[in-house]
């Protein structure tokens, strides 16, 4: 609650006061103004937000969008503004649509839902997907199965192997992954050769908003083809993005496009939250718990660590080790100078409107039901799911401070006694994980715990999972420090500088303060000390956990341009200064830091 707060009082509840992309003009609520995928991917965010704090004022600014949406349809079944008539936002809209009615019924939703998809069904042969609907196709699946599991149309399941068939075909690209490098997309189709098909779309197949969004395709095509090699294939896709490009965030490396395993290379904010919805959404078809495992590691690390703890600023691309946020252009692979800077919309727009969307669905995905008639916790926070299970209403509160601890104690609250199964997510990192129910210990599985009873009004379950301090070996041996779902860094000293004023808010400059070029040894003795969780959880300022560790300075390991050269495979530590006594804090408090170090002998 109090993060989904801090998004309401920073840009994700003013935005659209001030930023005239979202405003009174846009084309999405009848203006003349942005008519693409802006306003969409504002509402996106907005709509889940709104409801989940049941916010009058955050409901109207929705509603303004939502309303010109539904009752302007065009004559032939298309909707959205008459200034284009490009697929793409409107699968974006699509997304908003859907998660408004189950959010409020309202009648109007589904008639020009299926009022468009039969209008596209019929011109699509005419005027096929391109370009960023061809890459994302995926993401209108998503909308045309959810109205058909409402409806059971079954033009709607053609024009589900319509969409499949005109969209890129993105298991194959990753069966004979061709990206093993830091993208150079010129190069790359020298090699190819003009004739080459499968480069066609090079810049798109690359571009990690595309990837992000593509890790949802097979699992959302295994809902229509019932394959197990279509709900299998995402672990591959990610086994492929962490070879190649894998980052200790748990994130891959795209600055604009795929740019190695380099934790000096950066990943876009948009990549961030389109790659958490594409795990909320594949965790939910599969059922895998170590996709949750993965979703966690990137809500409560690379997420947080893009925004300034207010929520009134973010970065275009996040690096793991960011040692200056200024206007360099390295060492993007497409992006300009503005890319690392906090501000209003450095480098792009796409992540002003987008980003909003990231907080609010991992929130919506803390439980979800199960076919078997169940109720599954998927990832835990504090929260209080309030459902119907089986024709009887069941609360569950759930208290913690997760991920910061590791106690999770939920109270289940039935309207009556009733048996059902209760599954509970057990990370992989967790060793010795304890479970209780009513304080009777219960046997612990791995992936998924099911506690199958009679629940009485109530009934506790207690969680305590054992999290110890983990080494990662990264790109060039590089030592990253993990414990539990937080990844954690060296925080550097930081300056910050406004470089430009933007009405409500600022584009901010960040320059370092304290050396930062340590190596630490693979067999280094740790410390853990925990201390109380800020009003600002993610907040650097108040740290919840501190690692303390030793290391030393590694003098041939220098800034260039404003960016930490690439992590030295071989580091010679300073003969001429001792060992250094160094903390370590939770990855998204450092702005400025180092998460991955070279490895001493």
């Amino acid at each position: 609650m109090r993060q989904l707060q801090i998004q309401a009082d920073g840009l994700g509840g003013h935005l659209d006061e001030f930023w005239p992309i979202v405003g009174p003009d846009s084309g999405w609520s009848g203006g003349k103004g942005e008519s693409w995928e802006d306003g969409p991917y504002f509402l996106d965010g907005l709509v889940p937000l709104a409801w989940q704090l049941d916010s009058p004022k955050l409901k109207a600014k929705a509603m303004r969008f939502i309303d010109w949406t539904l009752d302007h349809p065009w004559e032939n079944g298309m909707f959205g503004p008459r200034g284009n008539d490009d697929w793409w936002p409107r699968m974006v809209m699509l997304k908003v649509l859907t998660q408004y009615h189950e959010l409020t019924g309202d009648a109007r939703v589904m008639p020009l839902m299926t009022r468009y998809f039969h209008y596209q069904l019929q011109a699509l042969p005419a005027r096929p997907l391109r370009d960023w609907g061809r890459m994302r196709w995926q993401d209108e699946l998503l909308s045309v199965l959810w109205l058909y599991q409402r409806t059971q149309d079954a033009k709607l399941l053609e024009l589900a192997h319509l969409l499949r068939q005109q969209g890129y075909d993105w298991q194959s690209m990753y069966a004979h992954f061709p990206f093993k490098e830091k993208t150079d997309a010129e190069a790359l189709r020298k090699q190819a050769g003009a004739s080459d098909a499968f480069m066609q779309d090079l810049g798109l197949q690359v571009h990690g908003v595309n990837i992000a969004q593509s890790l949802k395709a097979s699992p959302m095509w295994s809902v229509v083809s019932g394959g197990a090699p279509d709900r299998e294939a995402i672990h591959h896709q990610l086994r492929m993005l962490d070879t190649y490009h894998g980052l200790p965030n748990g994130m891959f490396s795209a600055d604009e496009h795929l740019a190695g395993r380099s934790p000096s290379q950066g990943t876009e904010l948009c990549t961030v939250v389109e790659a958490m919805f594409s795990l909320e959404v594949a965790l939910a078809v599969t059922g895998d718990a170590g996709l949750g495992d993965r979703l966690e590691r990137i809500a409560f690390n690379a997420l947080p660590a893009a925004l300034t703890d207010d929520m009134w600023a973010h970065q275009y691309n996040q690096q793991p080790n960011q040692v200056e946020c200024s206007l360099h252009r390295e060492p993007w692979t497409t992006d300009g100078p503005e890319s690392n800077l906090f501000g209003l919309e450095p480098n792009f727009r796409c992540c002003t409107a987008n980003f909003h969307q990231g907080w609010p669905k991992f929130a919506n995905s803390l439980w979800m039901a199960t076919a078997d008639r169940g109720l599954a916790a998927m990832s835990y926070a504090p929260c209080t799911v309030t459902t119907e299970v089986r024709g009887v209403r069941v609360v569950i509160e759930q208290v913690s401070e997760y991920p910061f601890r590791q106690a999770v104690s939920m109270t289940l609250k039935p309207e009556r006694a009733i048996a059902f199964p209760l599954k509970l997510r057990i990370p992989a990192w967790s060793q010795g994980t304890h479970l209780s129910v009513n304080g009777k210990p219960v046997k612990v599985s791995p992936g998924f715990t099911t506690i199958e009873r009679t629940w009485a009004p109530g009934d506790t379950v207690e969680l305590t999972f054992g999290a110890a301090v983990k080494v990662e070996r990264g790109y060039n041996g590089a030592l990253s420090f993990s414990r539990g779902a937080l990844l954690y860094a060296l925080p550097i000293e930081e300056h910050w500088v406004v470089w430009r004023k933007r009405e409500m808010t600022s584009d901010w400059q960040v320059y370092p303060g304290s050396r930062w070029n340590l190596g630490i040894r693979p067999d280094v003795q740790v410390a853990v000390t925990e201390h109380p969780v800020a009003e600002r959880p993610f907040a650097g300022a108040a740290p919840a956990v501190q690692l303390a560790m030793q290391g030393r300075y590694v003098p041939a390991w220098k800034a260039s341009d404003g960016n930490a050269e690439p992590v030295p495979a071989k580091a010679e530590p300073s003969g001429d200064e001792d060992v250094q006594a160094i903390t370590l804090v939770p990855y998204a408090g450092a702005k400025l830091r180092i998460a991955a170090f070279p490895a001493l002998d």
